[in-house]
């Protein structure tokens, strides 16, 4: 149900977006090299490019089932993770909060409410939280469910145990058992709702870059867009693919979340190509929808980062427990970070 609920709304995003940036300019864009033709190979080049390297990406994680050495029971997993956790930081830092401000405090914007107010940081601030409520509430209400069903085997159980009078014996093995599988479910489960969220502030922001690149008309601007954003998409993809893996969903809903990952980028491109005749980067209802929606994202990013991806594995026994394993995930952390910042030049 919260899959579809996911798809839902980022279906009515992609629908949502190429109508509201179908606006009057009002701030003249800047002047720049055009070639539509040659723009447009560049475009298909890029559909191809980063469609295969989010695939990719997140295929790689999701491996780890038919390769033992990147099964998430091993420390490489852990180590890649920590290298995906870094991407996903720097990508809402570094790559969208920096979009959004530039979008929001545009001077073609009007002077009141937007130069009030910072409303960029606001609404971060506000999607980090509405994104703690999501996993709070729904692990909550999985959990309850969960823990329904753990008394009813339970006592099930007893009843079994009673008419075999062996009540003492076994009845305690069986409580434990229980107790164990509602930590157990309640851990899966918030995986579950942590690879759906992620997702979901993965697309928004993919959905965004792929249109404004799709609109774009100067073989300038795309050609370095083209390797910075497959590198983008591929390490994403990695981080994504991680969360998934954990969440041990069953195979369809592992290709249905790849493949969506894997499309929205490739998509928002077709329909930048389409609406690039009437869609103006400086319009204000562009730079508005651009900005709100890359805050709300940047917001989202940085909290699943921080707490969802970095900090549950780094504070975990596991980890504290082997301080080969830390050093390596630190550096790996940097390392993802550091890349994923370099690319910031390009795109």
């Amino acid at each position: 149900m919260a899959q579809k609920n996911i798809n839902l709304l980022c279906a009515i995003l992609f629908l949502l977006i190429p109508i509201t940036v179908m606006a009057e300019c009002t701030c003249e864009p800047e002047e720049e090299d055009r070639d539509k033709i040659l723009a447009l190979k560049y475009k298909l080049s890029a559909i191809a490019s980063i469609l295969t390297a989010g695939a990719l990406g997140v295929c790689l994680p999701v491996a780890g089932k038919k390769v033992p050495a990147l099964s998430p029971d091993r420390n490489l997993f852990f180590i890649i993770k920590a290298f995906a956790g870094g991407v996903i930081l720097s990508t809402g830092f570094i790559h969208v909060l920096p979009d959004a401000f530039e979008s929001l405090t545009s001077p073609c914007l009007s002077e009141h409410p937007w130069g009030d107010f910072p409303f960029t940081t606001c609404i971060a601030m506000l999607a980090a939280i509405g994104t703690l409520m999501v996993e709070t509430y729904a692990t909550a209400y999985f959990k309850r469910r969960s823990s329904s069903r753990v008394t009813l085997v339970a006592a099930a159980d007893e009843e079994v145990v009673e008419l075999v009078e062996t009540h003492s014996t076994h009845g305690h093995a069986h409580g434990t058992a229980s107790l164990e599988l509602d930590s157990g479910e309640t851990e899966l489960l918030r995986h579950r709702v942590i690879s759906q969220v992620l997702e979901l502030g993965i697309v928004v922001h993919s959905v965004i870059i792929g249109i404004a690149l799709g609109a774009s008309e100067s073989p300038k601007t795309i050609r370095p867009l083209i390797a910075a954003l497959t590198f983008h998409q591929f390490f994403e993809g990695i981080g994504l693919g991680g969360c998934i893996t954990q969440a041990k969903l069953n195979s369809r809903a592992v290709a249905t979340m790849a493949l969506f990952f894997s499309l929205t980028t490739p998509v928002g491109i077709a329909i930048g190509i389409v609406v690039s005749n009437i869609y103006s980067e400086t319009s204000p209802m562009a730079l508005i929808v651009e900005g709100v929606f890359n805050s709300a994202s940047a917001g989202i990013l940085i909290y699943m980062a921080l707490v969802d991806l970095l900090s549950a594995d780094f504070m975990s026994p596991r980890m504290q427990n082997n301080g080969k394993l830390q050093l390596w995930a630190n550096a790996s952390v940097l390392l993802g970070a550091g890349c994923m910042s370099v690319l910031a030049k390009w795109a």
